[in-house]
């Protein structure tokens, strides 16, 4: 089970790297000019072009086109992920709405409720399978986050974004990545409190 900073910090990086070259004007690229303009260090982004991408030329840099393919496709950018979500509230609507899955190419491709607006739970697996999802978004409350859980793991996701303040207990070929946010902000009080 994947938990919470049990990643890569590459993972982290990439996306980051991929929208910046977005913009960049250029046809070529190095990674000292990455690493200037995203305040990274120049060792550490050439560490990370250079275990994905073998179009650098010395002296030359990146062909930015060819780097951003490489960069999506090592993401796995380059090709439609779906997902489902569950729970409705508030969150989950603003996750639902959210235009910036598109940049990753991720869809959402169904909703899921107590609430007859949305899909019901009784149709979770037929969706699921129909659609081929193989990403689970939990937003529930912590007491139905860990049904949810075992609900989304037997249609066969794979991958769960939990938001509930639940630690789910899955099989351990099932990646969690939970989002706490009161944590996430204790971090940022308690730096800020340190200026």
């Amino acid at each position: 089970m994947l938990q919470n900073g049990n990643y890569e910090a590459i993972f982290s990086r990439i996306p980051i790297y991929i929208e910046y070259l977005k913009t960049y004007e250029e046809e070529y690229i190095s990674a000292t000019i990455i690493a200037n303009s995203l305040g990274l260090g120049e060792v550490q982004v050439r560490k990370d072009l250079a275990k994905i991408s073998f179009g650098g030329k010395p002296k030359i840099g990146y062909e930015v086109k060819s780097l951003l393919d490489d960069l999506s496709s090592y993401m796995g950018f380059d090709k439609l992920t779906k997902a489902v979500i569950v729970g409705m509230g508030r969150l989950g609507e603003a996750l639902f709405h959210y235009l910036g899955f598109d940049r990753i190419n991720l869809k959402i491709v169904a909703a899921f409720d107590v609430c007859d607006k949305y899909n019901s739970l009784d149709e979770f697996k037929s969706i699921c399978e129909k659609h081929n999802v193989k990403i689970g978004i939990i937003t529930v409350p912590e007491e139905s986050a860990q049904a949810t859980a075992d609900l989304m793991v037997s249609s066969g996701i794979k991958a769960i974004w939990n938001f509930s303040s639940s630690s789910l207990k899955v099989p351990n070929n099932i990646l969690v990545k939970n989002e706490n946010m009161a944590n996430s902000l204790s971090v940022l009080i308690r730096l800020m409190n340190n200026l």
